[in-house]
């Protein structure tokens, strides 16, 4: 469920919603319209998302060769070493 953040829209308001404040809702509710504590009219705030990144361990060698890709390590100049899927073992660039 995401948070959402809320702000007082007209009127006197409170303490709680002259600020901003949030909410967790889940994504089928309805945006707030008053403020839960004084019920002052609000309106909500776009705000940017929390996005937390976890593909890391798609990078990992049993994971490339499973989505059919291979992967080289560079061993040295020109160099590659084979880690992960088919292929050949040493890549020589000459």
């Amino acid at each position: 469920m995401p948070f959402y953040e809320y702000i007082h829209a007209e009127g006197p308001g409170c303490e709680h919603c002259r600020g901003r404040f949030t909410v967790l809702q889940r994504l089928s509710e309805q945006p707030l319209a008053t403020c839960p504590e004084c019920g002052s009219p609000v309106r909500r705030l776009i705000s940017s998302p929390h996005v937390v990144s976890g593909k890391a361990h798609q990078l990992r060698e049993s994971n490339i060769e499973k989505a059919g890709f291979t992967q080289y390590k560079k061993i040295g100049k020109g160099v590659y070493e084979k880690t992960a899927g088919k292929g050949p073992g040493i890549i020589k660039g000459d």
